[in-house]
């Protein structure tokens, strides 16, 4: 028996728009564009994928689970991601080699340094 890693889950009042960004963000492809559960993946058939699902009520309080991304360029990636709509997110970190950003749902994110810093 086994598991496989088939998508997370983004809850938010606008599936559509954040799977969007998020698609834009990563380069990932739109593999269901339903409105009430938008999914994007690396590939059509890659796994694992996120999926944007509709609830009522707005994110009220920091993220329990977060995605961290290693990009090659840090400060150049940051410096994208803010031109997409993210804005910096201060979840306590203090001082960090990352730098937490949020999308525009208020969903926190970490961008680590590059492996060769």
């Amino acid at each position: 028996m086994g598991l496989d890693w088939e998508q997370v889950i983004i809850d938010t009042a606008e599936p559509v728009a954040l799977g969007v960004w998020w698609a834009a963000a990563l380069d990932w492809v739109v593999v269901n564009d339903d409105p009430e559960e938008f999914e994007i993946r690396a590939g059509p058939d890659r796994l694992p994928g996120l999926l944007f699902a509709r609830v009522a009520e707005r994110k009220t309080v920091k993220n329990r689970l977060h995605l961290d991304f290693r990009p090659a360029d840090q400060q150049a990636e940051v410096a994208r991601l803010l031109d997409l709509g993210a804005t910096h997110a201060d979840v306590g970190q203090g001082d960090e080699t990352w730098v937490v950003l949020a999308d525009p749902d208020g969903n926190e994110f970490c961008v680590l340094s590059s492996r060769s810093d």
